[in-house]
């Protein structure tokens, strides 16, 4: 287990990197296990995901989605059925030989992802086109047996949800596909105050199986795309294969088209990225588990700080009341742990019936009378929300630069994201990776119908469209 030692941490600016293992660590959001690539979430950041939860459940159930849970174990027979979808995944695969100290008859797979499980079952539930659409959703965890890992942004074993349905026709699952993936970006941009990129992945980087793939990309600090979600139109790829069929109103028998959609723990790690700073964490109040913190500077001011918490109903508050460390060692404490709000009592705030409230994203501080506080509060923290988001709109527009020349490729220093015209080649895509470590991150979906007579900034051959390219995470 990988201990941290007492130590200021690393600025953002000079090591993105152990700036982030800091922030995950010391904020208290995850630790190290005894396993590799497998973190331990604590409870600040098991109340993020929670936010999470509890949001999209809400919409998908609103759409109809209903809840279930299928077997972690895969029998790699089922794996095998699917070949493109095996090999897919083959690379990353945790799969258990043993059982009850015997060796099994048939190894199992531990869910990467849950289709072929599931469809085997849809063949057994879809009948007739009364039983479409079929809109299911789990809450689960996955394995993918990563060489690399990052606590949130890519372990071995994370948390997700992963949607799957069953439609008609292919009209009704790109509608569903497209719809899953607007429920991304809108919780993304509402909720964790980020703005990211919507569209359509290249066929290089398409799920094993679909026949399209979409994505939400999130521009990094550090110029790196962050696939954040990604929704999938299945076609009828996977229904051929384990035979799930339905009887249409004329008695006809027809294959569903089929769509999968998740979003996984990886959020929380796009969260630290986009809003952390210097001091710590910066949590966007719609999501903090504390919306605000009321600090009692002294022993003599905590009652005032108890009574003003009674006054803040329906706010997620908490009281530091704690005199056995400094003021400075307190505030610090905060800051890291990004609660979007403090406000401080001291005695200068009990004679004059006022509150201090400080900003965490600017530290601006604020000195209001405390019969205005609820109202006061509730302002400041709808602002910090739009804030953040603002900010987070900018780094996207700041990261971002349209190439229509080669030679402007060799004026490119940092990483950033680049928009040019692309031929969609994979051969040319594959070249690109390999010269410069970028792939094709997304067409953007106002692109996709788009025409244009132009040549690729990388090869010279004909494109019409206009993709996004930039190192990964």
């Amino acid at each position: 287990m990988k201990v941290f030692e007492k130590r200021a941490l690393t600025k953002k600016s000079e090591n993105i990197s152990e700036w982030y293992h800091d922030i995950v660590v010391r904020a208290g959001l995850a630790e190290y296990s005894d396993m590799k690539g497998m973190m331990i979430i604590k409870p600040t950041g098991y109340a993020l995901w929670e936010s999470v939860q509890k949001t999209l459940d809400g919409w998908f159930k609103e759409d109809g989605v209903q809840n279930v849970y299928f077997p972690l174990f895969i029998p790699m027979s089922l794996l095998q059925k699917e070949k493109e979808h095996l090999e897919g995944f083959s690379p990353e695969l945790a799969v258990v030989t043993h059982g009850g100290g015997e060796e099994l008859a048939e190894p199992l797979a531990i869910r990467p992802t849950s289709e072929t499980i599931m469809y085997r079952t849809f063949s057994n539930w879809i009948q007739s086109y009364r039983d479409l659409p079929l809109k299911i959703n789990q809450w689960c965890n996955v394995v993918r047996w990563e060489k690399r890992t990052y606590p949130f942004l890519r372990t071995t074993e994370f948390l997700w949800q992963e949607g799957h349905t069953a439609h008609k026709d292919e009209q009704d699952a790109e509608e569903m596909a497209l719809k899953a993936l607007e429920w991304y970006r809108k919780f993304y941009r509402e909720y964790f105050a980020i703005d990211p990129y919507v569209g359509l992945k290249s066929d290089s980087e398409r799920f094993a199986g679909a026949k399209r793939t979409y994505a939400i990309e999130i521009v990094s600090p550090d110029g790196k795309s962050l696939q954040a979600a990604t929704s999938h139109n299945l076609s009828d790829n996977f229904s051929k294969v384990f035979e799930v069929q339905y009887l249409d109103e004329k008695g006809q028998k027809n294959f569903v088209h089929q769509t999968s959609w998740g979003l996984s723990t990886r959020a929380i790690g796009a969260l630290i990225l986009t809003h952390g700073d210097d001091s710590g964490m910066v949590m966007p109040p719609k999501v903090a588990p504390i919306q605000a913190v009321i600090l009692s500077i002294q022993e003599a001011t905590n009652q005032y700080a108890l009574e003003l918490k009674n006054e803040l109903s329906g706010l997620r508050v908490q009281v530091d009341t704690d005199q056995n460390h400094s003021l400075g060692y307190r505030i610090n404490e905060w800051e890291l742990k990004g609660v979007p709000l403090r406000i401080e009592i001291g005695p200068k705030e009990i004679e004059k019936n006022m509150v201090t409230l400080v900003r965490r994203d600017t530290f601006e501080k604020k000195t209001v009378d405390r019969g205005d506080i609820l109202s006061e509060v509730k302002d400041m923290l709808d602002q910090i929300q739009s804030d953040l988001l603002s900010r987070s709109e900018k780094i996207k527009s700041d990261l971002t630069i349209d190439i229509e020349k080669p030679d402007q490729l060799k004026e490119i220093k940092d990483k950033v994201f680049i928009r040019v015209f692309w031929c969609e080649d994979p051969a040319c895509e594959a070249k690109v990776k390999e010269e410069t470590k970028m792939t094709s991150r997304v067409l953007e979906l106002e692109q996709i119908k788009q025409s244009h007579e132009s040549s690729c900034v990388f090869c010279g051959k004909k494109a019409h469209r206009k993709w996004l390219f930039a190192q990964s995470y």
